[in-house]
């Protein structure tokens, strides 16, 4: 059976919303919602006030975790000062999941490069998980979407110099690349598989530039605007917005952006979680 992908292409924080509660999915107890708090002087990360009314629908908290490069969100205290200066804390209840250590282990018994994803440590006073992502390129990924935030994005700052170095910290910048993108679809298994279905995706195609939101100097956007994504399933949800993107091609800016997925063999950390079994690259689109 094929994977729901809901899709708009109206971007309001309404219709956000809107897409959401088309999953009809409850997420109990207590909410993680995963975002991208922006690194300091990028111009195209998704702003809180676009997110504020789903995550009063959801009530649930924000969360985020460190870097591990060098940069305005390495450190918990420079982490929570840039949080604070781009108005998370205005609007939510914001967590840094590895703002202490010890980090928290997961098992990935049937990971292919990676075997344990270190994640911060408050990840396990949460029931549910709500991953909010703007889909956009990425220097090393090719792409940043649903599979990237739930490996990156969750783990601490160790954990994710342990992905990129496809299990060698030393090789963080250097492993082979194809390892580094199936460690990632690895470290996103361990976490789907942590919350044992209570967790949904909203993919946000906005301000797509072919640089991440972790970038400080960050390029300006060079696609139109495309739209917004809901799925339960978070491979058939980034298999959705790559095919969104291959088919704007009355798009100037779709070659640009497209060069930057290929040239990094984005599309394999989607057929490497795929082969993971937690997820699927099949999907019905359904638009609204």
């Amino acid at each position: 059976m094929k994977a729901k992908v809901y899709f708009t292409r109206e971007i309001t924080p309404e219709k956000v919303l809107e897409i959401y509660n088309l999953l009809n999915k409850d997420l109990p107890g207590k909410v993680a919602i995963k975002v991208h708090s922006g690194e300091e002087g990028n111009q195209n990360f998704l702003r809180p006030d676009f997110w504020k009314p789903i995550v009063d629908k959801v009530n649930g908290t924000v969360v985020e975790c460190n870097t591990a490069y060098e940069g305005a969100r390495n450190t918990t205290e420079k982490h929570t000062k840039l949080i604070k200066k781009h108005g998370w804390n205005t609007y939510f209840k914001v967590d840094l999941l590895d703002a202490t250590g010890p980090d928290m282990k997961l098992d990935i018994p049937n990971g292919k490069i990676i075997k344990e994803n270190y994640v911060g440590k408050h990840l396990a006073n949460y029931d549910s998980l709500l991953v909010l992502s703007h889909f956009k390129g990425h220097p090393m990924g090719g792409y940043g979407g649903a599979i990237k935030q739930l490996s990156i994005g969750v783990a601490s700052s160790y954990g994710k110099a342990y992905i990129h170095g496809a299990g060698e910290v030393e090789k963080i910048w250097t492993a082979d690349h194809d390892k580094f993108l199936e460690a990632m679809a690895d470290a996103a298994s361990s976490v789907v598989d942590y919350f044992k279905g209570n967790a949904a995706y909203i993919n946000v195609m906005k301000n797509m530039s072919v640089d991440c939101d972790c970038c400080a100097k960050a390029e300006d956007p060079c696609m139109k605007d495309i739209g917004i994504l809901a799925s339960v399933d978070p491979i058939a949800i980034d298999q959705a917005c790559i095919d969104l993107v291959y088919q704007a091609t009355d798009d100037p800016g779709q070659k640009h952006l497209l060069e930057r997925i290929e040239s990094r063999n984005g599309v394999h950390t989607i057929e490497a979680a795929a082969a993971l079994n937690f997820g699927s690259r099949e999907y019905e689109l359904i638009e609204i």
